[in-house]
């Protein structure tokens, strides 16, 4: 969903744990071909994948512990308009000099152009 929501350019790093949907050859074989380099956490290193760990707990706590959702697809649509309209526009990330990941990205691009 981030690859087509988004231009990222080849280069992009996807870091995950090593989990079976990250580690699935039809899901490597997309981030492949986006260019993207795939890096792995390793096996019961917890630190490796902290702002991933992070971001889920975010997610549950923020998302979907408050909902009841009626089945998976109405769980798809609210978590994908949750990461997209809430945690990435509007959501303050320290990590991020307290600016949420789209003003972050913005301001990054406009340096690197100048």
């Amino acid at each position: 969903m981030a690859l087509e929501a988004r231009s990222a350019a080849a280069g992009l790093i996807h870091h995950s744990d090593q989990g079976e949907q990250d580690a699935s050859s039809e899901y490597v074989e997309r981030l492949e071909q986006a260019g993207a380099l795939i890096s792995m956490a390793s096996v019961g290193n917890p630190y490796e994948n902290a702002k991933a760990e992070s971001f889920v707990g975010t997610l549950k706590m923020e998302e979907v512990y408050l909902k009841d959702y009626r089945n998976f697809e109405e769980a798809e649509e609210n978590i994908a308009e949750f990461i997209e309209e809430v945690y990435n526009r509007k959501r303050l990330h320290s990590s991020l000099g307290y600016l949420p990941p789209v003003e972050f990205e913005a301001i990054h691009a406009l340096q690197a152009r100048s």
